[in-house]
């Protein structure tokens, strides 16, 4: 005898990445130009007769580069969460590839907002059995604000269970 497992209702979902407003096209135009700046400055100290200098253009250069190139690494985090009537998933992939996994029962999370007059929705936390765990961190204030507006309803889905019909 075989047993079919119905099929779990997915009540939310959202994949959260930090935003990066640079691509990868944009980054090698900075760096052409960063380094065609660099070089011409770097030549006019020369002529002059401070040939040392130029070095330190160079250096430059290998900065940026460098920080940008830390800022893509961090970039390939991520944060998945979802909410089912009987389980509220939350993975999260840090930059190097580890996966952490939380799994809690969402009849018993809270989402607590933690908000600045002036700013808006600075943290997000899912508290559950005393314990708090921060979620959304990606996110600015206002898509924080948007995606608790949304995850509070996916809660509110779960407690309510699947046969409630307003």
């Amino acid at each position: 005898m075989t047993s079919l497992s119905e099929p779990t209702t997915q009540l939310f979902s959202a994949m959260l990445t930090p935003h990066r407003s640079l691509s990868k096209t944009g980054f090698w135009a900075l760096m052409v130009f960063l380094s065609t700046v660099s070089f011409a400055a770097g030549l006019a100290f020369w002529l002059l007769g401070a040939w040392p200098v130029m070095g330190f253009f160079g250096l430059d250069v290998l900065a940026v580069y460098g920080a940008f190139k830390i800022n893509f690494r961090h970039a390939r985090a991520s944060e998945e969460i979802s909410v089912t009537p009987s389980e509220l998933r939350v993975r999260r992939v840090s930059h190097r590839g580890d996966v952490v996994e939380w799994v809690l029962n969402p009849l018993w999370v809270r989402l607590e907002q933690i908000i600045d007059p002036e700013f808006g929705v600075e943290k997000l936390y899912l508290v559950s059995r005393g314990r708090r765990l921060g979620v959304a961190s990606f996110l600015g204030p206002a898509e924080k604000a948007s995606f608790a507006k949304a995850l509070s309803g996916a809660l509110e889905a779960a407690r309510r269970g699947l046969l409630h019909n307003p």
